[in-house]
């Protein structure tokens, strides 16, 4: 299926090939292709890969006819590339073969000084995508920010800003409790949390920020005020939340 997508394929090239397809390299010609994750191709296809990098030539899926493109080839990786070759796993003729600029990024966590410039630009990021008035990180969420080992890089730190941004709800500062919270299950954590605590998994932002307001709820006995109160939000927003959860079918 990867070759199918990077070249294409002729209908009847495999089972599903119902139709002709035109790959990636085709409808990037005269243009730039980005082939995020290189490493995690097969050996098989990243001969193929070396093959049009080299002849700027290609056969489609079920195909004999040749065909010629001219496509600028941006390639990255989280791998550790030399290690990868080592392993057996990325050809090394495909390396040289790419790195005629090679660039190396360094993690997150060896740029400190980007840390709170990425964490601005995701809180404006989320704002306007959830309809928000600005917000602004507290002190001390920024120097935990800083701190922080981020072992899942600029995805990790976008992902606890919109945490942040969804349940600072209406005020207009995210606090550092609004992003770090025992009730957060984290994949990397060697212990357990409290008992109810360990057993929320949630799969996206908008599951937890539910599974918050409804254990508040349980917490205070189905009063509101007092929920709201414990998560710093209004009576109201969670009036609202609860409104939209019926509908979805979540609650009663």
């Amino acid at each position: 299926m990867v070759e199918s997508h990077l070249f294409g394929h002729k209908k009847g090239a495999f089972t599903g090939a119902v139709e002709d397809m035109i790959g990636a390299f085709e409808h990037a010609d005269k243009g730039t292709l980005l082939l995020d994750e290189i490493t995690e191709v097969e050996l098989s296809v990243q001969a193929k890969l070396l093959r049009v990098l080299q002849e700027q030539e290609f056969q489609k899926v079920g195909s004999s006819a040749v065909k010629q493109v001219d496509v600028r080839v941006i390639a990255t990786s989280n791998r550790n590339l030399g290690e990868a070759i080592s392993l057996g796993i990325f050809r090394e003729d495909l390396y040289h073969r790419l790195a005629v600029f090679p660039l190396t990024v360094p993690p997150l966590r060896e740029r400190e000084g980007v840390v709170a410039l990425l964490a601005h630009h995701f809180v404006e990021k989320y704002c306007a995508l959830y309809s928000l008035e600005a917000k602004s990180l507290a002190p001390e969420l920024i120097n935990h920010f800083r701190t922080h080992s981020w072992p899942g890089n600029v995805r990790e730190l976008e992902n606890m800003v919109q945490r942040g941004v969804l349940l600072s709800a209406e005020r207009t500062e995210i606090k550092k409790s609004d992003v770090y919270d025992d009730f957060f299950t984290d994949a990397n954590s060697s212990g357990a949390s409290s008992a109810h605590n360990a057993d929320i998994k949630a799969a996206t932002i908008e599951e937890m920020e539910r599974d918050m307001i409804l254990q508040a709820l349980q917490d205070s006995g189905n009063n509101q005020q007092l929920a709201a109160e414990k998560l710093g939000i209004s009576a109201r927003t969670i009036r609202n939340k609860l409104r939209k959860y019926r509908e979805d079918g979540y609650i009663e």
